[in-house]
């Protein structure tokens, strides 16, 4: 067993962070108790299982961090379990200006202030992050984060958490072992499954390389991201901000934040995706931290989580 504690900038909600990162309750690779985070990590070739706690309030959080697994593994793998943690919960993200313009807008103010601490999750790769936004494409999010937790039981690295299976989210290389005909027992439709094969073959031959992606402006990036296989607008820009931790971009497409965007700002006319760009420009540096305290809002009326 690994043991260590992370401090995160604060503000910080662990409860919170989780949820703008799992989405649904549905959600098996991403998995949240009422008290702990948990994740399948592939470190290497070794599937670890990790816990995070908080111990606490927003403003003197500290992270508890349990790991367990492999013996060799756990050596050598606190290094990668803190960058992992560090992508996947915003630890080091530091939202003072967001929030010093939060305390001046009467609009914004409020939705920031009930859902305070919460931080940015991106997805470890940007892989992943491309693989949710095919995965997600033309069925709801419920359906498509079922179908994800479908994929890692099929193909992910497994850990054993109380003597029960813990999949982590497939790498390429595991995607790519799985056939065409036990992606659509799983429920993927052809056109998403060449899209999901072609993505692995991508990253597996190195050409989806973070960092060359990262030094790209959006335009760029955008271009790039669209070229892909099954990759359009709303999956390019879904991966700029789940992916790359580009907190400006809204994913103007994405139908659903758009009817939470038009329901918070009392519009009776729907939106399109100008309509968006329009009615966050107030916001412009910070659209990405308004589609994250949407998705908590909507989680809250739901009744999913406790704000």
């Amino acid at each position: 067993m690994l043991r260590f504690v992370l401090v995160p900038t604060p503000p910080f909600r662990l409860d919170l962070t989780a949820w703008a990162l799992r989405r649904r309750v549905s959600n098996r690779i991403d998995r949240w108790d009422g008290e702990a985070y948990r994740r399948t990590l592939a470190v290497g070739d070794a599937p670890l299982a990790v816990e995070v706690r908080q111990r606490g309030g927003a403003s003197t959080a500290r992270l508890e961090v349990r790991v367990s697994g492999d013996a060799r593994a756990l050596r050598t793998a606190r290094p990668a379990v803190t960058v992992a943690l560090e992508r996947l919960l915003g630890l080091r993200v530091d939202l003072g200006a967001f929030y010093r313009l939060a305390a001046r807008d009467r609009r914004l103010g409020p939705l920031v202030l009930r859902f305070r601490g919460v931080k940015p999750p991106r997805f470890p790769t940007l892989f992943e992050a491309l693989a949710n936004a095919i995965a997600c494409q033309q069925v709801t999010l419920a359906l498509g984060i079922v179908l994800l937790g479908r994929l890692g039981e099929a193909c992910g690295l497994a850990a054993r958490e109380e003597n029960v299976a813990a999949f982590a989210f497939p790498r390429p290389e595991d995607l790519l072992r799985l056939k065409p005909h036990a992606m659509r027992r799983l429920g993927f439709s052809r056109q998403k499954i060449r899209a999901l094969h072609e993505l692995a073959r991508t990253a597996a031959r190195g050409q989806l390389d973070e960092n060359e992606f990262a030094a790209l402006d959006d335009a760029t990036a955008l271009e790039r991201l669209s070229a892909l296989p099954g990759v359009g607008r709303w999956s390019a820009e879904y991966a700029l901000l789940r992916g790359l931790g580009r907190l400006h971009v809204f994913p103007g497409d994405d139908v659903g934040a758009r009817n939470h965007l038009q329901r918070w700002l009392g519009r009776s006319a729907p939106l399109d995706y100008a309509g968006v760009e329009r009615a966050l420009k107030r916001w412009r540096r910070h659209c990405g931290m308004v589609y994250f305290h949407l998705l908590l809002r909507r989680l809250a009326d739901e009744g999913t989580i406790a704000a």
